[in-house]
């Protein structure tokens, strides 16, 4: 697993660590008052399954930054440099393409929340876009890890070249 260059403040690691702190804090409160009270909050499971779907949004992105996309190693190992290039080139293009596809069916499903469905949450009764909307904003830091990974590749390409 590789180490990020920049040791500074990053808000998608930062983001990650909040959605993943309401998450435990929203179990561990509904376990105890499940315990204490014999009451649990309906709301719970809707929430955390919804900041879930954020995190992995999130997640993602810094797993590709890291490298930590499947892929078939040993196959690329055996290519030559200029052919390397070209997977590296391919592979990410590739990755963007389906995040994107992501974000445009994403994007039609809050339109159509807005103009034609207007549902509300079954336990909250918020507006289902509201939850939608954090795919298409979270997938930034995707792009962002895609872009990191494909760059810190080719970089290591031409440190090999140079050697």
């Amino acid at each position: 697993m590789r180490e990020t260059k920049n040791e500074h403040i990053r808000i998608d690691h930062w983001i990650a660590a909040i959605l993943l702190f309401a998450m435990a804090t929203i179990a561990f409160v509904n376990v105890l008052s499940r315990y204490l009270f014999h009451f649990s909050f309906a709301a719970t499971e809707e929430i955390t399954i919804n900041l879930f779907v954020w995190l992995t949004v999130v997640g993602s992105g810094i797993a590709f930054e890291r490298g930590g996309q499947l892929g078939m190693v040993t196959l690329y190992n055996i290519f030559p440099k200029k052919f390397k290039r070209l997977v590296i080139l391919f592979c990410s293009s590739m990755s963007a393409i389906l995040f994107l596809l992501v974000d445009i069916y994403m994007i039609k499903a809050i339109y159509d929340e807005l103009t034609i469905f207007q549902a509300t949450s079954a336990a909250l009764e918020i507006p289902v876009w509201i939850y939608y909307i954090g795919v298409p904003v979270f997938s930034v830091f995707v792009f962002a890890g895609i872009y990191r990974d494909a760059s810190t590749k080719l970089d290591g390409l031409k440190g090999e070249e140079a050697n």
